[in-house]
């Protein structure tokens, strides 16, 4: 078995800054990498979608690769770049005298095969060694692959690699897809592996392979601290130190460890990769990352719940992600039936023409304390808190709308000395304590894209419906752009960092609350973002 350490730094590591290390990083790194006796370095992306630039490995032709890399010595390193299939014409590849790369690595899906096959032997003929990559490999049926080798086996491509591009894969799963190449590629084909780290198991699942029982040449991607898509990939400089102490080679270390601490650590610090709930959540359902993206960034659900509506995702959109999919099925999810007719009734008796005082975590819950209590010792009025109980302030009931929310407060709820009526959205599920009511989720979304489950507008919505007298709310501060982390009472309740949504969730209940004071008597008690102007 002849062992070949790839890195990927510059071109993985990419997604992470859209490639923009800086020109000097980008030549430092190249030869740190070369001089570290790496056997094949990828130094970018092609893509003619995008502009040149100095500073960015993606780029529109290999002339622009040459203006970067002209002047660098390759010693005695492969050099290479990719293309995802369909993003860079054969035209804008120079043949492979004329540039700095050796060979040029193919990403493609599933219905692109025989495609990309096609197009690797047009970059072979231009004398590029050329190397197939079964991107999102889980997604073949065996069937798929013996069509793919026999359909590879026709150009005898430099390699052929297996890519775990979500990182769903277990060892078993390394071995079997290993085994079918290994059995069914011409001999003199290499097999690479491009693991990601979703369920730590990136280097884990890399070294593995070479327990495999082959004459092969193997290649091993790998990038610095690990920096790439999503979860990001097997660390280089581990994969290095396992094969100087394990396979007799002799990478130089430092050279590895001067690169991450100089040049990707800045990167790290600003924005981390790596292991993290979505990343998990994404591989442990077999879905793209991004749904699960959508379903954390609502802040509504609980883990459980997330991973109840991912099963729902149809099997051919798994790994293809589907905005409007996946919205169907949260709205869905959201909008469970329960028959509430008779919770509706009853409730209309408790509340119909009476005062209610709305109270929310926001900032103000403390800082205008005294006046808020002297509201309420002056006013007749139904205290309902909203998602939270409030530490200094008796409540006459709870309106619960967030599984997410509910789960941080069940101790608390359970511990009350006097429990408030407890009222919730039928996405909600209880527990240790019934609800005493439960209403239709359907009946009090919102159309508003951006609150169509937020509790604010749920809870006015529901107050509408139970022709409530007045309503004053109190803690509804809204989201201060300028310190997101200061807009709540408690730091526990800030559960989303996205601007853009929380920009538009404001300037949405702003207008929302403005409409319905043409239906309903509404006055804040204390400062909000949504007064408007």
């Amino acid at each position: 078995m002849d062992i070949k350490l790839l890195d990927c730094t510059l071109r993985d590591g990419g997604f992470v800054n859209d490639w923009e290390f800086g020109n000097s990083t980008i030549k430092y790194v190249t030869q740190r990498l070369i001089k570290s006796g790496m056997d094949i370095v990828e130094i970018g992306l092609l893509d003619q979608r995008r502009v040149f630039d100095m500073n960015r490995t993606i780029f529109p032709d290999t002339d622009s690769m040459n203006k970067v890399f002209g002047e660098v010595d390759k010693g005695d390193a492969t050099i290479v770049a990719m293309i995802d299939y369909g993003t860079c014409d054969v035209e804008n590849i120079c043949p492979k005298e004329e540039t700095f790369i050796d060979g040029i690595r193919i990403i493609f899906k599933k219905p692109n095969m025989y495609k990309a096959i096609e197009y690797g032997k047009q970059l072979m003929d231009k004398g590029y060694f050329v190397t197939l990559q079964l991107v999102s490999i889980t997604s073949y049926e065996d069937r798929d692959i013996l069509d793919f080798c026999e359909a590879a086996n026709k150009i005898h491509p430099y390699g052929v690699a297996i890519v775990d591009t979500y990182g769903l894969m277990h060892k078993e799963q390394v071995g079997h897809y290993f085994a079918l190449l290994n059995h069914n590629l011409e001999e003199g084909v290499a097999i690479g592996y491009h693991s990601h780290n979703n369920f730590q198991l990136a280097y884990a699942n890399t070294i593995e392979l070479l327990d495999m029982k082959t004459d092969r040449t193997i290649i091993l991607d790998g990038s610095a601290y690990g920096i790439g898509k999503s979860a990001g990939n097997a660390p280089i400089e581990l994969l290095a130190m396992h094969l100087n102490d394990c396979y007799g080679k002799n990478y130089d270390m430092n050279q590895l460890l001067e690169i991450i601490d100089t040049s990707i650590m800045p990167i790290y610090n600003r924005t981390p990769w790596g292991y993290a709930l979505l990343y998990y959540l994404a591989a442990s359902n077999n879905c793209h990352p991004n749904y699960i993206s959508y379903l954390l960034g609502k802040s509504t659900l609980s883990v459980k719940s997330i991973n109840k509506i991912v099963k729902e995702i149809e099997e051919d959109k798994k790994l293809n992600y589907d905005e409007k999919h996946i919205k169907e099925l949260y709205r869905n999810y959201q909008n469970q039936k329960f028959d509430d007719e008779s919770a509706i009734t009853e409730l209309k008796q408790k509340y119909q023409g009476k005062d209610i005082l709305l109270l929310a975590p926001g900032q103000t819950i403390s800082s205008e304390h005294d006046k808020i209590q002297a509201y309420m010792d002056a006013n007749d009025v139904e205290v309902i808190a909203v998602n939270f109980i409030p530490e200094k302030f008796k409540i006459d009931g709870m309106f619960v709308g967030n599984s997410k929310r509910y789960g941080m407060m069940t101790d608390q709820i359970m511990n009350l000395k006097e429990k408030p009526c407890m009222v919730a959205t039928s996405n909600v599920s209880s527990l240790n304590r019934d609800f005493d009511y439960i209403v239709n989720t359907e009946r009090v979304i919102d159309s508003a894209e951006d609150i169509v489950d937020n509790s604010t507008a749920m809870v006015l919505n529901l107050l509408y419906i139970l022709d409530v007298a007045s309503v004053t709310l109190a803690g509804f501060d809204g989201y201060d752009m300028n310190s997101i982390t200061d807009s709540y009472c408690d730091e526990c309740f800030n559960l989303s960092d996205d601007f853009g949504r929380l920009q538009r969730v404001n300037t949405q209940i702003t207008q929302k609350i403005a409409e319905m004071k043409d239906e309903m008597h509404i006055t804040f008690l204390t400062a909000s973002q949504y007064e408007g102007k």
